[in-house]
């Protein structure tokens, strides 16, 4: 009898290990001025193990010291890094059969890029919080002791579009100027690639709407009252009309629906919303602010099977 119930526990501990193996990874991807092993993030990571008991977690890096990862958020080449996270996360045996995904901020257009561009293994559930999906039209203001960071926005709007700037700034290779949509267009800017915004539409790549529309469902965070990301709705693809088009010469904002990525289906989003697989969701508070925000939705949309 006793060896039999012996095999019985045994069996059932595999089973259970088996069943919390089973859940998707996830990976989170930290926003602008943070660390993927800052106080915060480690924070997160912790609550988001303690909802999902046995869930592995991968907090994306660009170098493992940590001041140079924060200053990697403000300097590089967004495209070399990108490449750089795609071999990490490749690596990871772990992420093998694929994950789910948490982009703060800027690390929420960046994981988009991942999905677009390459996407193997591949990304189940994507959840962006405050994410410049439509860029920025205003490069957000500094904290007075910032120096990394009012340094960065200087040289930034010295000359945003420049080949310097495009291949140096992270935060110019995510701006839109309303007013410069040719030159944001041209200048080979990280944006206008993934949102697959081009000056010739034989350029525009196919695979980055095959690719993002093979998602389970994309959860598009916006902050009510966010001053940090200007627009705010960029989070949910809004983004500010030129100037022609304010007759009022207020600043209008072109929803999603009403984007031409949108209409034309250019990177996968309108098919993805028409199949319900858009979710867009509102967080109170200003920028980055979570609060128990997150858990309802990290609640939802992490942690499920394969």
């Amino acid at each position: 009898m006793f060896p039999l119930l012996l095999i019985c526990l045994v069996v059932a501990g595999y089973g259970y290990a088996a069943a919390i193996n089973d859940i998707r990874p996830l990976v989170v991807w930290h926003g602008l001025g943070d660390t993927y092993a800052s106080p915060g993030m480690v924070q997160f990571v912790d609550e988001v193990k303690a909802m999902h008991p046995g869930i592995f977690v991968h907090s994306v890096f660009i170098e493992q010291d940590a001041q140079a990862d924060q200053r990697a958020g403000f300097y590089g080449n967004v495209d070399e890094q990108l490449a750089f996270v795609t071999e990490q996360l490749a690596s990871i045996p772990e992420l093998s059969r694929g994950f789910d995904a948490i982009g703060f901020s800027q690390g929420g257009q960046f994981l988009r890029g991942y999905v677009e561009r390459n996407n193997t293994p591949p990304i189940y559930n994507l959840i962006t919080f405050g994410s410049q999906h439509m860029g920025i039209s205003d490069l957000p203001v500094c904290s007075p002791f910032d120096l990394l960071c009012q340094v960065a926005r200087r040289a930034a709007k010295a000359g945003v579009y420049s080949e310097w700037a495009q291949d140096h700034l992270v935060q110019a290779q995510y701006y839109r100027d309303p007013e410069q949509l040719l030159l944001y267009m041209s200048s080979g800017s990280f944006l206008a690639d993934i949102n697959n915004e081009v000056l010739l539409s034989s350029s525009r790549k196919e695979t980055y709407a095959e690719n993002l529309a093979s998602l389970q469902n994309l959860v598009l965070v916006l902050f009510a009252e966010d001053k940090t990301v200007v627009p705010k709705e960029s989070a949910w693809f809004g983004s500010e009309a030129p100037s022609e088009q304010d007759m009022w010469c207020q600043k209008t904002i072109v929803p999603m629906k009403l984007q031409s990525l949108y209409i034309d289906d250019w990177i996968g989003l309108r098919t993805l919303d028409e199949r319900g697989a858009v979710v867009l969701a509102t967080c109170p508070g200003e920028h980055m602010q979570l609060g128990g925000c997150w858990e309802e939705l990290v609640g939802k949309w992490i942690g499920s099977a394969f």
